[in-house]
């Protein structure tokens, strides 16, 4: 044990050394100091991957806020929908077992789903569910409010939901045909979600304090506890939401450091120390487009930033000219962000213990920014800027409400379109 403490002191002594000659991460510690500030978070963590090394892994702010117990790169922080990836990974592996294919109906292994019409019930894929386009919405509400350990019981509600169009006409997220992805590898393993992931990841990976489940995230040392921001200035903790059974689609919690070595495998073709994790076709597939999410047209101020595409539980998008693969997380508390940059060999992966956090993103720009060696661009400032537009917005929306009232003939005030 003391053995192993002291090859992990000597990895994050080596880690902080090379950061600090390494040019491009000049002063990258202040500028992520001003994103915690500016965003009143308690805390994050970030790392940042290169070839097959991690170069930097670093704490800022605290796991626990009123104990003001710092975050440091083993602290250990929920994931949410980043946990996607991994999802469809079990059934990358099971394809090159030859235990499946992606192009079979999934009631060939869960009789039991069954889909809101026969137009879904006859056409609809696993590669359909791996990559969003059933058709389907969200209808989260369905297992957020009314969660339950059964995955069985869960998928049932499938039948009753309705789609909002016909099978890969449109992108449309949907957590419960990642339930469905676990599920139809329980059925062919004969081994839960949880422990697939144990084995076919955590262990070969060596991410020994990662898990899968609140219960064993609040047994772990040096776990975050989560928080959300109350009118603008105030850090509340929040309660930690049990997932239960809908744990395939986003309940891994992890720290930046461990999953570091999930992204040296995607890197590096789906090898991970000289062991092929993954076939390097199914990397491949994963993060090619399989699905149009929106169109992402150019921005006037960052031109060389858009389309916006999916592949196997991993957005794509250009990045200031780069190939970006990324997927975010949100779940009560916590918020996260798990990229990285195929042809430049870098990923970053940043944690933060802030509910629906903008740090993620910014965080990961910020950093992208020096590792591509691109034209800089002042995130946090950008942060500010749109968070003093929002205000204004917010403002002149009420504002307008109040006169409406005050009108004898009624008006719809301008933000009634938007939705949730």
């Amino acid at each position: 044990m003391k053995k192993i403490l002291i090859i992990l002191l000597t990895i994050i002594s080596i880690s902080s050394v090379f950061a600090q000659s390494d040019k491009r991460l000049k002063g990258l510690e202040k500028d992520l100091n001003e994103i915690l500030e500016l965003t009143k978070a308690p805390g994050f963590a970030v790392a940042i991957v290169e070839g097959k090394k991690i170069i930097y892994a670093k704490g800022f702010g605290y796991s626990n806020y009123e104990n003001k117990i710092p975050a440091d790169e083993n602290t250990l922080y929920a994931i949410g929908s980043s946990s996607k990836a991994f999802t469809a990974s079990i059934l990358g592996q099971l394809r090159q077992e030859d235990k499946l294919s992606f192009e079979e109906s999934p009631t060939k292994y869960v009789p039991d789903l069954k889909f809101y019409n026969d137009e879904m019930n006859n056409n609809i894929t696993i590669k359909d569910l791996m990559c969003h386009r059933t058709g389907l919405p969200r209808h989260d509400f369905s297992w957020y409010l009314f969660p339950t350990n059964n995955k069985d019981s869960l998928l049932l509600r499938v039948e009753h939901h309705e789609p909002f169009i016909g099978v890969r006409q449109q992108w449309y997220y949907n957590n419960f045909m990642f339930l469905a992805q676990g599920v139809i590898a329980e059925r062919i393993t004969g081994k839960s979600w949880e422990d697939n992931i144990k084995e076919r990841f955590f262990k070969p990976l060596g991410m020994t304090r990662s898990n899968v489940s609140i219960e064993e995230f609040e047994k772990s040392s040096n776990a975050a506890f989560g928080y959300e921001l109350k009118k603008d200035s105030i850090i509340s903790k929040m309660d930690y939401y049990h997932i239960a059974g809908m744990s395939p689609a986003g309940s891994i919690n992890s720290s930046v450091n461990e999953m570091s070595n999930w992204l040296i495998t995607w890197i590096n073709k789906g090898k991970f120390n000289d062991e092929q994790i993954l076939s390097e076709a199914y990397i491949n597939e994963a993060i090619s487009s399989q699905m149009v999410v929106s169109g992402a047209l150019p921005d006037k101020d960052i031109p060389d930033m858009h389309f916006s595409n999916y592949g196997y539980g991993w957005f794509l998008s250009s990045y200031k000219g780069h190939y970006l693969v990324q997927h975010g997380g949100n779940i009560d508390g916590f918020s996260a962000n798990v990229a990285f940059f195929p042809s430049d060999s870098i990923g970053v992966v940043v944690l933060t213990n802030q509910n629906g956090s903008t740090i993620p993103g910014l965080v990961r720009n910020t950093v992208a920014d020096r590792m591509l060696k691109t034209q800089k661009t002042d995130w946090a400032k950008k942060f500010s800027e749109q968070k003093i537009k929002a205000k204004k917005e917010e403002v002149e929306a009420k504002s307008e409400m109040t006169s409406s009232k005050n009108r004898k003939h009624k008006t719809i005030p301008y933000f009634a379109g938007l939705y949730w």
